[in-house]
């Protein structure tokens, strides 16, 4: 065998031996673009928890330790029912001024006006957005299916406290009114 066919050859091999790799790569790159897209919708819905972006609220199990008097903060409260569900809904609680770390139970009504049995369920948000990291509930009726009959009418909960760290962040301590809003939706299955 000549030298420069055994030089071909070698760079064949290494060709081959590149390409494999570079495949390789992109499969992997593929695969992990592939994940990343499936678990974009549950990473994205912690961050916006943890941080409260775009007015999300965050949990808790317990009232607050801690009630700061001498900032108060106006709570309103806002319904809204698409168009696909032949629903009222409505706050019965008129606005409220509390001070934060004071727990409040807020109630809403919704009321089947259709023939049939219909399940909603509800998404909310606050605003101002900034506020969404302070907001802490306790017991929401959001997310939860609520199948109505024909008719039916159904009180729902919410309990809720503004954390009192509110008042000492730079960003939310001009923060004197927040709303909390939530609109019903048809549930998928109904």
């Amino acid at each position: 065998m000549s030298a420069v066919n055994q030089q071909d050859t070698n760079n064949n091999t290494d060709l081959k031996i590149r390409n494999a790799k570079s495949l390789s790569y992109l499969t992997m790159l593929v695969v992990c673009m592939i994940g990343l897209a499936y678990a974009s919708v549950p990473l994205y819905d912690l961050f916006c928890r943890v941080t409260g972006y775009g007015g999300t609220t965050q949990v808790s199990e317990r009232p607050s330790d801690t009630i700061l008097t001498g900032h108060n903060v106006k709570i309103i409260f806002n319904t809204h029912v698409n168009s696909e569900l032949n629903w009222s809904f409505y706050p019965v609680t008129e606005p409220v001024i509390l001070v934060p770390g004071e727990q409040v139970k807020a109630v809403f009504r919704a009321t089947n006006l259709s023939d049939e049995t219909i399940t909603g369920t509800a998404t909310f948000n606050v605003t101002p957005q900034k506020a969404g990291s302070y907001f802490m509930k306790m017991e929401c009726f959001c997310f939860t299916e609520q199948p109505l009959s024909p008719g039916e009418s159904v009180d729902m909960p919410v309990v809720f406290y503004l954390d009192p760290e509110i008042a000492s962040d730079k960003n939310t301590i001009d923060v004197n009114e927040v709303v909390l809003s939530y609109t019903f939706f048809r549930a998928l299955q109904s």
